[in-house]
Order: C-alpha cells, then sequence, then structure tokens
C-alpha cells in the first residue's frame, strides 16, 4: 500500500450570521449523526473548553466502523479543525472557518488534507481525481444536508 495526501478546498454560504454559524457547528453533541447522509451514532467527550474528541459509529459494507477524531475549537477565530485519529483517514486533518459577510450573512472557508492508503503508485492526475471527488462529496453534504439544517435551526430560533 502507498500512503497519498490529498488536499481540497470548498466554501459554503450561509444566510446567518457568522457568530451564529459557528456556535450551531461546533455545538457537537450525540443528535448530530442524523444530519448526515450515511447516519452516525455519535459520542463526545469533551477534554476542556476547545477540545474534545467526537466518535462516530456507522455500518460501511456491513461492517461496523468507529472513527475517533480529535476536534480543536479557536472561538476567537471563529473556527476549528479535526483530526481523525483512527479509521480509514486516519491522521487526515481538516480546518473549519466562518467568515462574516455581513451582519445577517457569513459562509464557511473548508480546507481539508485526507490522507489515504491506496495500492500502489498513483499518477498527479489520479490523486487530482481522487482529491476532487472528495471536495464534491464534502461540498454535497455541507450544500444539502448541514447548511439547511443550520439555516433552518437557527430561523427557529
Amino acid at each position: 500500500m502507498n500512503t497519498v495526501s490529498l488536499a481540497y478546498r470548498f466554501r459554503q454560504k450561509f444566510g446567518v450570521a457568522a457568530k451564529d454559524a459557528f456556535d450551531w457547528c461546533t455545538d457537537f453533541g450525540p443528535k448530530d449523526g442524523s444530519l448526515f447522509s450515511t447516519p452516525v451514532r455519535r459520542t463526545v467527550k469533551r477534554v476542556n473548553d476547545s477540545t474534545l474528541v467526537m466518535t462516530d459509529t456507522k455500518q460501511v459494507d456491513g461492517k461496523t466502523v468507529r472513527i475517533a477524531r480529535l476536534v480543536r475549537i479557536l472561538p476567537s477565530e471563529l473556527a476549528w479543525t479535526n483530526t481523525h485519529l483512527n479509521g480509514p483517514y486516519r491522521h487526515s486533518q481538516f480546518w473549519y472557518r466562518i467568515v462574516a459577510d455581513g451582519p445577517r450573512r457569513s459562509h464557511l472557508e473548508f480546507t481539508g488534507l485526507a490522507i489515504r492508503e491506496v495500492p500502489g503508485r498513483v499518477s498527479t492526475s489520479a490523486r487530482s481525481r481522487l482529491a476532487e471527488g472528495l471536495r464534491k462529496d464534502d461540498a454535497a453534504e455541507w450544500r444539502t444536508r448541514l447548511a439547511p439544517a443550520l439555516e433552518s435551526d437557527l430561523a427557529r430560533n
């Protein structure tokens, strides 16, 4: 097996204030698992005010997969990081930052560095295709599931 790094980015617009979006995004809890297209069971263990370990359990190809992540929350920057401690993307890191676009508008700036094991050597073009697939999948999850849930939840409050 060969290990490759796949870097990708995307932005997701929100029709809510940046601080509200940040608070919603970093209010991690067991109910979060229902938000994803592939539901997960989530546990959250707080280490301190700015650090937590999230463990997601889901079924993949009939097998139970547990993925633990170390999450660091940076309130002064409206940002957080998510580092996979185990699972298929072990050592991968994802950076999230909410940016204000006005008093009631904001956007997420997402940067992913996925570490994957692949058989054999991978050409630069194949690596680009893999990264683009991850970008499309993650951006779609935010566009179709997470952003609408965020805006719906905040509109109710």
